[in-house]
């Protein structure tokens, strides 16, 4: 168990011995993904590896949300703030290079690049309250950080094209059935379920489990590499420069206004 455990401004992290937690930490904003959250996930991530642990649980505090995804004050329309795209993919790698297990524990809310934290996660149990959305495309932007290749591994590209194409919300039952998720139980029962599997994971050796992940994960390359994500920055930065998705970025924000 490491006793220098970091201290970080929007996530939480803990260190338990054979299980490590990172906790998007700002549950009074639905614990966005801003410049300063995307470079604390990715640092937390990093000291990760510098543990012990064999399983880490990702998740988000409060009960609204686990993440509703890129922060608007720092990604508005044509002000996608300094790197945002670059940051993003950098967090998704460092999510998907920890080298225990990672357990994305959802609720609440799960969007956009949410969505992608936990694609970057090796396993995922949802309460069958979260409501899924990739809204990327109405707010004028692609889906980035990694997230169209990490989707067509876990989904499939026909999936993948429509809700990202479509921006329509799904709930959990369909994430299961597109096998995004690999359960979905009451939210009462999301934390014990997540400590059970963890516990089990953390029980095995760890050596075998990392080893498995490399593998899995190695495979994954093959199917659809991330070795691109850095694009996601250029296309943010070209998407910005287009007349047609700012004024379909207005619409939506205004829509959602009221």
């Amino acid at each position: 168990m490491s006793t220098n455990v970091p201290r970080f401004d929007t996530v939480a992290v803990a260190d338990e011995g054979p299980i490590a937690r990172i906790t998007l930490n700002q549950p009074d904003n639905l614990n966005p993904l801003g410049l300063v959250p995307l470079r604390e996930v990715a640092e937390a991530a990093a000291w990760v590896n510098t543990t012990t642990a064999s399983v880490v649980v990702v998740t988000g505090a409060g009960e609204r949300a686990f993440s509703a995804g890129f922060d608007l004050r720092d990604f508005g329309p044509g002000q996608p703030g300094p790197g945002g795209g670059t940051l993003g993919a950098q967090m998704a790698d460092a999510v998907e290079a920890i080298e225990a297990v990672t357990i994305a524990a959802i609720h609440g809310h799960c969007i956009g690049g949410g969505l992608v934290l936990a694609a970057a996660c090796d396993l995922r149990i949802s309460a069958s309250n979260t409501n899924f959305v990739i809204p990327e495309i109405d707010l004028g932007i692609p889906l980035a950080w990694g997230g169209i290749p990490r989707l067509v591994r876990e989904i499939g590209p026909a999936a993948t094209r429509e809700l990202v194409m479509t921006c329509r919300p799904f709930d959990a039952a369909e994430a299961l059935q597109l096998r995004f998720l690999n359960r979905v139980v009451d939210r009462k029962d999301l934390h014990s379920a997540v400590e059970e599997l963890a516990a089990t994971l953390a029980a095995k050796a760890p050596n075998l489990i990392r080893t498995t992940k490399r593998q899995v994960n190695n495979a994954l390359e093959e199917v659809a590499s991330t070795r691109d994500g850095w694009l996601g920055q250029t296309l943010i930065d070209a998407a910005n420069q287009d007349p047609e998705a700012n004024a379909a970025a207005v619409r939506y924000l205004k829509s959602l206004r009221g």
